[in-house]
Order: C-alpha cells, then sequence, then structure tokens
C-alpha cells in the first residue's frame, strides 16, 4: 500500500510540475501582462507583455511591436525577462531528473539510492523554478496595482490593469512548486527498499552442470 501511494506521489508530482513549466513558458512569451483600454478609443485593447507590446482592434487584427532597447526598460521587466528564462530552464532540468528517477524506471534497477538523488534533486529543481515563476510575476504585478492607485496621476489618464498572464503565471509558479515538493517527498520511498538484485548480470546454472562441481577425486582423471 505504501509503496502504491508513493508511486501515485510522484506521478501526481510530475503532472504538476509538467503542468506549470509548459504554463511558465507560455506565461513567458505571451504579451498579455498587462492590458489597457482606452476611454478614447474603445475599440482598441493594448497589452503589453516582457516582449512586446500589442494592439487589438474591433476587427480582430493585432499589431505587435518589440520593446526597444533592453536596458531602456523598466526595471522589473529587465528582471522579469531573467527570471522567467531562468525558470524555464531550471523546470526543464528539473523534470529531466525527476523523470530518470521515478519508480517505474526499474530496467536493471540496483542503485536505488542514486534513484533516490535524482528525484530529490529534480524535486528541488522544480521548487527553485516554481520561486523563480512568482517572483517576477508578483513583482510586475504589485507595481501595477501601485501604478493603478497612483493619486497623483489625472483620473483622465488610462491604467495598465492584469493581464492574463499574470495569473497564468501564479498558476504556473504554484504547480511547480507543488510538483516538486511532492516530488521531493517522495523521495523518502526509495530509503527503505533493499537493493534490487540486478537481473541482467545473474545468469541461471544449468541443472546438469550443478553437479559436475562436485566430481569425486577418484574420477578427475576420467573427466580429463
Amino acid at each position: 500500500m505504501a509503496g502504491g501511494w508513493w508511486a501515485k506521489a510522484q506521478g501526481g508530482g510530475m503532472l504538476l510540475a509538467l503542468l506549470g513549466w509548459i504554463s511558465s513558458c507560455v506565461t513567458t512569451f505571451v504579451p498579455l501582462w498587462k492590458n489597457l483600454n482606452l476611454d478614447l478609443n474603445e475599440l482598441e485593447v493594448w497589452n503589453m507583455g516582457l516582449w512586446q507590446v500589442c494592439i487589438t482592434q474591433e476587427e480582430g487584427v493585432v499589431e505587435c511591436q518589440a520593446h526597444g532597447s533592453f536596458l531602456a526598460l523598466p526595471p522589473e521587466l529587465r528582471i522579469s525577462r531573467l527570471l522567467m528564462c531562468l525558470s524555464n530552464g531550471l523546470g526543464l532540468l528539473g523534470c529531466l531528473l525527476a523523470a530518470l528517477g521515478l519508480e517505474g524506471w526499474r530496467t536493471c534497477e540496483d542503485k536505488p539510492g542514486r534513484k533516490r538523488r535524482l528525484l530529490l534533486g529534480g524535486g528541488v529543481t522544480l521548487g527553485i523554478a516554481g520561486i523563480t515563476t512568482l517572483v517576477p510575476v508578483s513583482w510586475v504585478a504589485y507595481n501595477t496595482v501601485l501604478d493603478f492607485w497612483d493619486e497623483t496621476v489625472p483620473d483622465i489618464v488610462p491604467r495598465w490593469e492584469f493581464g492574463e498572464a499574470t495569473f497564468l503565471g501564479w498558476f504556473a509558479g504554484a504547480f511547480l512548486a507543488a510538483g516538486g515538493l511532492l516530488l521531493a517527498c517522495s523521495a523518502r520511498s526509495t530509503r527503505t527498499r533493499a537493493p534490487l538484485a540486478s537481473a541482467c548480470s545473474r545468469v541461471p546454472a544449468e541443472p546438469g552442470l550443478a553437479g559436475s562441481q562436485h566430481l569425486h577425486p577418484k574420477n578427475a582423471d576420467l573427466v580429463i
């Protein structure tokens, strides 16, 4: 029962990790971190991401323009780019390490300690990836709230609001962190398991040769 429970925990952790990693990659590149509706022209919706700004018109036409110089961007966008790219790389690495340490990979398995370390390392890496996703998304959201309620800006000036990518990024970070935690905790399931003998290295003895190892000394010359 315990082994089945840990196997289910590992499967659920991998599913959450994969969903979180895919969502994090989508969040990184879609221009939906902020949106803006102009009161003067309600037929246009402005969307901003880490890499470009897009204008969606009523006819469904979307025009996008990449940001200018990297150094000219606000600090939160510059650092968010780096952290989100780092999160994507760590998420992929964590999924690969955790996959190698799963209980289902049992072909000639004779080193459970190594598999436990791979699973634990993958879980920790996924947890770090979740944090590096939550930090930039929360930072941009915090600055968006500050700008929205800034009393020094006239009310007639349009305000940026949360985009869909903000909520997707929060879910991505939570999925990565939860998946990494499940995988890291399930690594303890291999501690009490005895090392499995390698089935590939054992060759069964033939019945006919079993008795030949105890030949009587008097018959040794006959055998030779």
